[in-house]
């Protein structure tokens, strides 16, 4: 008796199965058999081909089965930047913080540090925030307040790191929007009459973040305050910083004022 199309087209299909669940048998014996020199340049071959997901896999085989080896140590770094690049953040962190901690004076300390920024830094804004183009300055930065501090710690304890430059960028950015931040919850304060509150967030703002452009801003907070306060020294004081810092863009705001009061166009 012959056997069926349907019948035949199943054996088929059950052959194929089997020979893959080999293939994939045989590809964990192949890796449960591998040294940590051959584990490892798989690894990085697939971290090369952009299969972070397989990279991973394989370099957390590795640092389990031979932990105490040079591979492993270079695998910890290589996953930090395999996680991040997969998508799996808290994983990077923790693997940045495991790499920190276990290996303080490891020449690549530095770069589990730029990641741990890039992580946080990279968490904000989001797609629905972008498509209706929040305003950042208003929610709490906690995720940048951290990249911040990482990205301090690369600028500050490794400055010839070739991560330095960026981590400063970076630094700038983040500086700017952390004071903005300042400057709005000092607004909010002023607007309910809180005046002590106001005062201490908008000097808060011009010692942390000294130089951003929301300093000026923090600075007449913190005059207004000072004088509903009736503070008439610390008022007086706050407007000599003032125009040290600013007197000449007043000035030359005002000036331009002046010489077009006439244009209506």
């Amino acid at each position: 008796m012959s056997v069926s199309v349907p019948l035949r087209g199943c054996v088929l299909a059950l052959c194929m199965i089997l020979v893959a669940l080999a293939g994939c048998r045989t590809h964990r014996d192949d890796l449960t058999k591998s040294s940590p020199e051959v584990l490892y340049k798989k690894a990085k071959s697939s971290l090369n081909s952009y299969d972070y997901n397989s990279a991973i896999k394989i370099y957390e085989q590795l640092t389990a089965r031979y932990p105490f080896t040079p591979q492993a140590r270079q695998a910890r770094l290589d996953l930090i930047y395999a996680y991040y690049r997969a998508g799996e953040g808290e994983s990077a962190t923790d693997a940045a913080d495991t790499f920190v901690r276990e290996n303080p004076t490891h020449p690549r300390v530095d770069y589990a540090w730029y990641i741990k920024g890039l992580v946080d830094f990279e968490r904000t804004p989001n797609g629905m925030e972008r498509l209706f183009r929040a305003d950042l300055t208003k929610r709490p930065p906690t995720t940048a307040k951290k990249a911040f501090n990482a990205f301090r710690t690369v600028v500050e304890q490794y400055p010839k790191s070739e991560y330095a430059h960026d981590a400063r960028q970076r630094m700038i950015y983040l500086r700017n929007r952390l004071a903005d931040y300042e400057v709005h919850v000092a607004q909010y304060y002023m607007q309910r009459g809180a005046f002590v509150a106001a005062a201490n967030r908008a000097k808060g703002e011009i010692e942390q973040y000294d130089g951003a452009p929301a300093t000026q801003q923090a600075l007449a907070i913190l005059i207004e305050a000072y004088d509903r306060l009736n503070l008439p020294e610390l008022s007086a004081n706050a407007r000599k910083v003032y125009q040290a810092n600013y007197s000449g863009q007043v000035k030359a705001e005002t000036a331009e004022i002046k010489r077009h009061w006439w244009k209506f166009w």
